[in-house]
């Protein structure tokens, strides 16, 4: 989906987001949001947002002279999820069916996001997840999908809801043995989305094989993708893809069994799957 005019001030908040994050003193919070905000003068709409993005905090990194702006946050996201994990565990294996709940739990963890227009309390998240309806319900059409296959792919989206997929995947792997999972993040780090070095701290690669996409962008987009993600995406059987930024990267989709597992969190997603903010999705085409 390509951006849209509100997109441009939300992307420039996240910006001053970013400084509050870094503690940016008054002189380097004038650079960083002085550089996004010029640079968004002439944002090309024909691309995604998080295409759009992806530069723009390429230089706010080096502007703030870091590899990786959110590094503390994700840790703290990655070790506040971690805490939640027994009970999830317990009310997976206690629920009547398991895998709702499980993709209730990977859905819960999607409320991490840093780089959102709202913000969600996880805490609260995780409370009321298991009685609220997936308002775009495309599940049971996910069911039969893996039941009928053979591998699947599960983009990851966010550092700390990772500590959720790991679980996501382990429930799903004793409810489809004969599928084979693999675990796809992005290529470096970019706003607080899973890199491989937050997925090989969270042992996600002893639950499935874990791979990087390549791209430098808040989601996936194959054109930037390296060979080896193009072709995992091409022949996987089935895709599963957390999060909006992968969803506005690959909508409109280039393929067929692509499953969107999302909360909404901004008005421009939400007018795209005609969903209100809040809102919980899996959308399977």
């Amino acid at each position: 989906m390509t951006i849209q005019q509100e997109c441009i001030g939300c992307i420039i908040a996240q910006s001053e987001r970013v400084c509050d994050a870094i503690h940016a003193d008054a002189t380097l919070r004038k650079s960083i949001v002085g550089y996004v905000e010029t640079a968004l003068q002439d944002a090309d709409f024909t691309l995604s947002p998080p295409v759009i993005a992806a530069p723009l905090y390429e230089e706010m990194a080096k502007l703030a002279n870091t590899t990786d702006l959110y590094e503390q946050q994700k840790r703290h996201a990655s070790e506040q999820a971690e805490t939640y994990i027994p009970f999830l565990k317990e009310t997976i294996q206690h629920s009547d069916d398991p895998f709702i709940a499980a993709l209730k739990t990977a859905v819960v963890g999607n409320v991490i996001d840093l780089a959102a227009e709202v913000s969600f309390d996880l805490h609260d998240a995780i409370a009321s997840v298991f009685t609220t309806p997936f308002e775009l319900d495309n599940t049971e059409e996910l069911r039969k999908a893996l039941g009928n296959a053979k591998n699947l792919l599960y983009i990851g989206d966010n550092a700390g809801e990772h500590i959720f997929d790991r679980l996501t995947i382990l429930s799903l792997q004793k409810l489809f043995p004969e599928v084979v999972f693999t675990y796809m993040v992005r290529g470096n780090p970019i706003i607080n989305d899973v890199t491989l070095k937050e997925a090989f701290e969270a042992g996600i690669e002893e639950v499935c094989q874990v791979i990087s996409s390549g791209v430098p962008t808040p989601g996936f987009v194959y054109a930037l993708a390296s060979s080896d993600a193009q072709a995992m995406f091409d022949t996987a059987d089935l895709i599963l893809a957390k999060g909006m930024g992968n969803y506005e990267c690959m909508t409109p989709q280039r393929r067929i069994n692509v499953c969107f597992l999302l909360k909404v969190k901004c008005s421009v997603v939400a007018r795209s799957l005609n969903r209100e903010i809040g809102d919980i999705v899996c959308c399977l085409s």
